[in-house]
């Protein structure tokens, strides 16, 4: 079975988010890990060249696809923060209602900045996303 592409390495988050070009993509980057540390009381991880995950999971498809994956992971794209949130964005109705700009898919949040959402709002999806758990996957 083909293992995923993305992989945890021993890069360091802190050096990639300090190697963030734009401030403020650097301060929100700095906040939601922050946020995602509460949310899972895990370290952060690189994965791959530009994603930090938080947590562990081990997920398996009906297909019997299986893996190694985080529980919840943003990564600072050039057109916006992309969060990565195992639960499911159809978990997370009704707070998504309250954030303010963003935009979804499957399972990722876009937003284009921080300032443009309800900050206590996006901690409560993290957390929630954190205790619903990848219930998605299996």
């Amino acid at each position: 079975m083909a293992e995923n592409k993305t992989q945890p390495t021993d890069q360091s988050v802190d050096a990639f988010i300090d190697g963030i070009d734009r401030e403020q993509q650097r301060t929100d980057s700095s906040i939601v890990a922050e946020m995602m540390q509460r949310a899972t009381g895990s370290k952060p991880r690189m994965w791959g060249e530009s994603i930090i995950g938080f947590g562990d999971i081990h997920y398996k498809y009906a297909t019997g696809r299986e893996g190694d994956w985080f529980l919840v992971g943003f990564s600072p794209r050039k057109q916006n923060l992309t969060l990565y949130l195992t639960c499911g964005i159809n978990n997370l109705e009704e707070e998504l209602q309250r954030l303010g700009k963003h935009k979804t898919s499957v399972s990722c949040l876009y937003i284009n900045k921080l300032s443009d959402i309800n900050l206590l709002v996006l901690e409560e999806i993290i957390q929630k996303s954190v205790q619903i758990g990848p219930k998605t996957l299996v």
